[in-house]
């Protein structure tokens, strides 16, 4: 059974614990590498890199991403970065975005969370005009 809450991390403040059913993810991009594993077999080194956004009935925003490698190489350790944003109602959202992927990408520095970025607005809610 999936636990129905989830403890996010905020860039300079405590994480956040919210309940998923009243935050609905309104965007995601996401993408892996496994470093050339076979289908089938483990790999030995595997990056993910992610950014969802969430947003509540009220108004209220939640950015934030991920980025994680892990390793099974003697002598590599695994690394993980994690950030994220509560916007206000009326914030930004794209702005959100954008600070919260220019945060992980300062961190990892190989242009994936720049892309990312880019996929998640684009994978936001149509605005009609």
């Amino acid at each position: 059974m999936e636990n129905p809450k989830l403890t996010i991390t905020l860039t300079g403040k405590p994480p956040v614990k919210i309940n998923k059913a009243d935050w609905p993810i309104l965007a995601e991009a996401s993408d892996n590498d496994t470093h050339g594993a076979q289908i089938g077999n483990e790999p030995n080194r595997e990056t993910d890199w992610w950014l969802k956004v969430r947003q509540h009935a009220d108004g209220r925003t939640i950015v934030y991403g991920v980025y994680s490698y892990d390793t099974h190489f003697q002598g590599e350790r695994r690394d993980d970065a994690r950030r994220g944003e509560l916007l206000e109602p009326g914030a930004d959202v794209l702005e959100g975005i954008q600070r919260v992927a220019s945060d992980l990408e300062e961190y990892v520095k190989d242009g994936a969370f720049a892309r990312l970025a880019q996929e998640c607005i684009a994978n936001l809610p149509a605005v009609e005009i």
